[in-house]
């Protein structure tokens, strides 16, 4: 089901419909501040498993992200160096996603990996979600293809392709087709993985 919430002013009436769907173990399509991306509640291990399925992650192979609503919910789910936390302060909310050690927090499907990725997008619909929520939001990018970029940055072509998988298409507004920069700060000196939107200086 497509849903209109905007950006610059969030309704709490359609964030409380997605929140409860995403309580109940659904699964959404959201905006954030690169990508279109589907998530759900990241502690319900079905529901992670599902988006694992849709996406064909294997996630015992693939680190897992996941979207916190501030700074004082990241300790909760990973483990955090001064150094980490000095650099993940200077440039959150933004495009980032900054691999951490797992936490004890998590579910024990994110601990085969022993990494998780952790994102604040500078975006409001998902950061309200996840103050909703009061969970952290398992999170990965819609699928992005060259030859049709539009169903992966318009949100009723994105609802077309993917509907029927999912409890919500949220629309706010087009998205951007690129995606989060990737900081590995599970070694020193910490690495960029990969260039995305986000410039950041290390």
């Amino acid at each position: 089901m497509l849903i209109k919430i905007y950006p610059d002013k969030p309704s709490m009436k359609e964030i409380d419909k997605v929140v409860k769907a995403m309580r109940d173990g659904g699964l959404v399509i959201y905006p954030t501040d690169t990508m279109y991306a589907i998530g759900c509640d990241a502690l319900n291990v079905r529901a992670v498993e599902r988006i694992c399925k849709i996406k064909n992650v294997n996630p015992e192979k693939s680190n897992l992200s996941i979207i916190c609503y501030d700074l004082s919910n990241i300790s909760e789910y990973a483990r955090v160096s001064n150094t980490a936390f000095k650099l993940i302060r200077d440039y959150l909310p933004g495009p980032f996603t900054f691999i951490l050690p797992t936490g004890s927090g998590l579910p024990k499907l994110y601990k085969n990996r022993r990494e998780v990725g952790i994102r604040m997008p500078d975006s409001p619909v998902i950061r309200e979600i996840c103050h909703e929520l009061g969970r952290p939001v398992l999170t990965m990018s819609v699928q992005y293809d060259e030859d049709e970029p539009e169903y992966a940055t318009d949100p009723e072509l994105i609802d077309e392709k993917y509907g029927e998988y999912v409890d919500f298409v949220i629309d706010g507004g087009y998205g951007d087709t690129e995606g989060s920069t990737v900081v590995n700060c599970t070694v020193e000196p910490f690495e960029i993985i990969r260039h995305g939107k986000g410039i950041i200086e290390m």
